[in-house]
């Protein structure tokens, strides 16, 4: 039996499964369902006997399995004396069926539509998404837990994963690119599903600069310090775009550089021609088999980078990304979950401590100053906007803590969305020599407005 008969099969006879008594805590619930969920569901459970007895061949293929569906449709409407069906019900009938077969069951059309970026299932009664950094609820359900568990199981086992009470939750990487995340009972109440969609095209400088996330002057300092080599830390609290922001970096190394990439799950999409990339994997239900980003981090030294990107840095790796840093690797790129620069930089140091590195609170400053040059905050907004709200050098130690010194900030007039957007503060880099070399122009845009202005009327130098 192959393993889709067979995951077919479990998910037919789970459904037959007798039920008794009132649902414990946690337990699956079974609402009752409408007469269409009732004759779709019927219809599914035809496709199933009907693989049982056919197979499965030909169910991968969308123009066969359609032709399959609709066969079984005809048979049961004449079976169970349902009424004729328009047009417009039938098509939306053998769109769910075969959505139940190879898609994502009732939330297949979100999967379609280009203005939700995130898709996050709550049970299966309440389906919510995020449209432009706004969480909203749809329309969209499940007919039950049963129902939800299904969809979910099928789209982990395509990926050689599983679901089960011994392995309550899984983090997965779909075909498209989208990062799936499932819990189920016992560590929550019912099946929880997020999505991360992943984006068809990604985002450019142009494309983040109309959403007003950055503006002209920090494109044009950031983009000479990737090419001078400026090694970069991006923080921001959950969704605030730091790996949307990354991979558009990403994009202006040059083009002769070799950039390896490390990700827990692959969200990276780089504009860029030399590439390796580099994933982890979860340990097997025996707890083996297990790569954890530290071993890619070593690994990545022997394979002749000249950048490194880590997708994220929140265990142990991030002491060996720090040497990297520090033995050749300038120019690395890397995000970290924190609510200021001065909070990133704390919170790497908490994970080096955390690594068990036996080495003094100073060295590991010392190490941490030396290997990132700015710091990149973004933060997302109640409106849903995602705006860099500054960027900061990192300095040396004073008074024994690094200090993030803003090159660019929020204008204190701005109001509570950002919308006045961060500007220059008039501090000067210490690294503004590798930086003109790469752009010669650069001072201009690092002056405060009121001293570009006075510049530019003639009443002074620049900085």
């Amino acid at each position: 039996m192959t393993g889709r008969r067979h995951m077919l099969r479990r998910s037919w006879e789970s459904r037959r499964l007798p039920t008794a008594g009132a649902p414990e805590r946690g337990a699956l619930r079974s609402p009752r369902k409408t007469p269409g969920q009732r004759l779709r569901r019927e219809l599914f459970e035809r496709v199933l006997r009907d693989v049982e007895s056919e197979g499965v061949a030909g169910l991968g293929d969308s123009a066969t399995a359609r032709a399959r569906v609709e066969r079984l449709i005809d048979e049961g409407i004449r079976d169970m004396a349902v009424r004729s069906l328009s047009p417009r019900e039938r098509g939306a009938l053998e769109s769910a069926v075969h959505a139940e077969l190879n898609g994502f069951g009732p939330v297949q059309p979100l999967m379609h539509d280009p203005t939700v970026s995130d898709i996050l299932v709550n049970g299966p009664e309440e389906v919510w998404v995020d449209r432009f950094g706004r969480v909203e609820r749809t329309r969209y359900a499940f007919d039950d837990d049963e129902h939800l568990l299904r969809v979910v199981g099928r789209l982990v086992s395509a990926q050689g994963r599983h679901l089960d009470e011994a392995t309550p939750y899984v983090d997965v990487r779909l075909p498209d690119g989208s990062r799936l995340h499932a819990s189920i009972p016992p560590v929550s109440r019912a099946p929880v599903l997020a999505i991360r969609r992943a984006r068809a095209i990604p985002f450019d400088m142009d494309q983040l600069c109309d959403c007003q996330t950055l503006t002209r002057p920090m494109v044009r300092l950031l983009e000479a310090a990737v090419r001078g080599a400026r090694s970069i830390l991006i923080s921001g609290g959950a969704a605030s775009g730091k790996t949307t922001l990354l991979n558009v970096l990403a994009g202006c190394i040059p083009e002769h550089e070799r950039v390896v990439t490390i990700e827990e799950t692959a969200e990276l999409r780089l504009a860029h021609p030399h590439v390796v990339a580099l994933e982890g994997r979860q340990p097997n239900v025996e707890g083996l088999g297990g790569v954890g980003l530290r071993t890619l981090v070593r690994n990545a030294l022997r394979l002749r980078a000249d950048r490194i990107i880590v997708g994220e840095v929140r265990g142990d790796e991030v002491f060996d990304m720090l040497q990297a840093m520090n033995i050749g690797h300038e120019g690395s790129l890397t995000t970290v979950h924190a609510n200021s620069p001065q909070d990133a930089l704390r919170r790497v140091e908490t994970l080096v401590l955390m690594g068990g590195v036996e080495l003094p609170s100073r060295a590991i400053r010392e190490l941490l100053g030396a290997a990132f040059d700015l710091v990149v905050h973004l933060k997302r907004f109640g409106d849903g906007t995602r705006r860099i709200v500054s960027i900061s050098e990192v300095l040396p130690e004073t008074n024994g803590e690094l200090t993030a010194r803003a090159l660019f900030a929020l204008a204190a007039t701005g109001d509570a969305s950002g919308n006045a957007g961060a500007i220059a503060t008039g501090h000067v880099p210490t690294f503004i020599d590798a930086l003109r070399q790469v752009d010669p122009g650069i001072d201009t845009i690092l002056q405060a407005p009121d001293a570009a202005a006075e510049s530019a009327s003639g009443g002074g130098t620049g900085a």
